[in-house]
């Protein structure tokens, strides 16, 4: 499912194209992704034009004028794609969900091939304390070793399950966290309380660098996920350890192996990550 770099990687894409942009209408296709009624969402919307364009973890969120907040979560692989006048959809759109109309003829289409995504509108009160409740962004300044030590400190989950609490950091899914946790060279059932200083330190630096490196390739496309330009994210072909079961490890050869805990699939190599 897309995570950080994704969500960054659409905002970054769509960001030229959509500010200043105004709603005159929405085509609600599936109403499953809404949530409050289509009549509701296109209310809050129409004559409204879109000022700000930011990630907030995982998410896509669309400043209105007036303050209001147009919330995208992609889910599972919900797609942000921004149309010119006439435009027809890209052929990665094969499963349209709500089209926002702008004067002038322009468009942004949410489409979703699974219907797990999430559209809302939320007043700036209600934003504010939906993204207060989510952690830290592992990119921001105020993210210092030393804060994620501290937050790691006394938890008895293992530190992939730790990794992927967005109360606890935000963005960081089961693609990033594996990645990071190889290069740090922890086992992902690792109690993430009985990190040292110095191996919260590693990953730490791992987190921040996996992820810088995702958004340069323009995310992780696995099967569905697509940028604003409708083309896949090349960050798959740099890959250390998902998916890679029974592959060589890139860095010590061995073989990577899989394990399943939490209700998700872990990657490993065993003879980097003790």
């Amino acid at each position: 499912m897309p995570e950080l770099p994704e969500a960054e990687t659409i905002v970054r894409g769509l960001a030229s194209r959509i500010v200043g942009a105004t709603v005159t209408d929405v085509d609600v296709v599936h109403a499953d992704v809404l949530a409050s009624p289509p009549d509701d969402l296109r209310r809050r919307t129409r004559g409204r034009a879109f000022e700000r364009l930011e990630r907030r973890g995982k998410n896509v969120v669309l400043g209105l004028v007036g303050g209001d907040v147009l919330l995208v979560n992609l889910g599972m692989t919900g797609r942000l794609f921004p149309l010119a006048p006439g435009e027809p959809p890209p052929t990665a759109a094969t499963h349209p969900a709500v089209r926002f109309r702008f004067r002038g003829g322009g468009a942004l289409l949410f489409d979703d091939v699974r219907r797990f995504g999430r559209v809302e509108c939320l007043g700036a009160s209600d934003w504010r304390r939906r993204s207060g409740a989510l952690g830290p962004e592992p990119l921001g300044r105020g993210f210092t070793a030393a804060r994620f030590h501290l937050g790691l400190s006394g938890s008895r989950s293992p530190v992939r399950s730790w990794l992927l609490d967005q109360r606890r950091i935000a963005g960081i899914g089961n693609i990033y966290a594996n990645e990071a946790l190889h290069r740090a060279h922890i086992h992902p059932r690792r109690v993430a309380g009985s990190l040292s200083h110095e191996e919260a330190r590693r990953l730490h630096r791992a987190v921040r660098a996996v992820l810088r490196e995702a958004i340069r390739a323009g995310g992780t496309t696995i099967r569905d996920f697509r940028g604003a330009d409708g083309l896949p994210g090349g960050f798959v072909h740099q890959l250390a350890v998902y998916g890679r079961e029974s592959q060589p490890c890139p860095r010590c050869h061995g073989s990577i192996r899989r394990i399943v805990f939490g209700g998700r699939s872990a990657f490993f190599c065993p003879g980097c990550q003790d």
